[in-house]
């Protein structure tokens, strides 16, 4: 039964993997097999996670560009494909947050919100497919969120984006599936990640977190390891445009 989870040979990338979720996820997969792509746009903090993994006995290696540029995003996947070998995972990971009331919403956080957590997710995620449709195989995981589903006051724009994830990973499916490829979404709950700093160290946050979430506590970014490695092995190979909400049971109480 192993061998449903074995991603031995296989290479993924993980954009936005320099820290917190995406770093956690190629520690993963690289424990089930996969040869590590690590991507951000930040050269140093780049090396610094391939360094962090190399400790590990874990060899990674990097790529840096930026994900919210359609261009960058082709020529980076290109040159992967040219350098390293065929990317066979990708993990659309790059994220950001930004807190306001929505009355006072900046419209440049709005249009940089949409740039790094949707746009990003498409242009990566073409670029990639476009060499994986002639391989006729190729697994695709975007990072999607419980505010997919759900809403909460001062991060609308957040929550559009991330909705935005959940329905663009469907179509994805319905388009590409007839090529070999898997799309599916993780959605994480609230995980202790430096996304969410803030939150954590809040305790009227954390307390209303316990009582609203039936685990009743933060989720750790290595629980999440185990969705990724399913939808990036063999046995989800007929799991296809579906959500998997990674979130304590969250979602169950609406």
């Amino acid at each position: 039964m192993s061998s449903l989870f074995d991603l031995t040979g296989l290479r993924a990338l993980i954009t936005g993997s320099s820290q917190g979720i995406g770093l956690a996820l190629a520690e993963g997969l690289a424990r089930h097999g996969a040869k590590i792509v690590l991507n951000g746009r930040n050269a140093d903090k780049v090396m610094e996670a391939a360094g962090t993994l190399a400790a590990k006995g874990f060899k990674a290696d990097g790529a840096v560009f930026d994900v919210t540029s359609a261009e960058a995003a082709a020529k980076g996947v290109a040159d992967i494909e040219a350098n390293s070998g065929p990317i066979d995972i990708l993990v659309n990971n790059a994220g950001m947050q930004f807190r306001a009331p929505l009355e006072d919403f900046p419209a440049d956080k709005w249009d940089e919100l949409l740039r790094t957590n949707i746009s990003s997710v498409f242009y990566v995620g073409q670029a990639v497919a476009r060499h994986m449709i002639p391989r006729q195989k190729g697994k695709i995981i975007n990072i999607a969120s419980v505010q997919s589903e759900l809403a909460r006051t001062n991060i609308a724009p957040y929550t559009a984006t991330k909705g935005a994830v959940r329905n663009l990973t469907r179509g994805m499916c319905a388009d590409w599936a007839k090529h070999g490829l898997q799309i599916n979404a993780i959605a994480p709950g609230y995980f202790k990640t430096p996304l969410n700093q803030a939150l954590v160290e809040n305790p009227e946050f954390s307390a209303w977190l316990a009582n609203r979430t039936p685990a009743g506590r933060w989720g750790n970014v290595d629980e999440l390891v185990g969705a990724a490695v399913f939808l990036a092995g063999p046995a989800s190979s007929f799991v296809n445009g579906h959500t998997l909400y990674v979130d304590g049971g969250i979602t169950t109480c609406l």
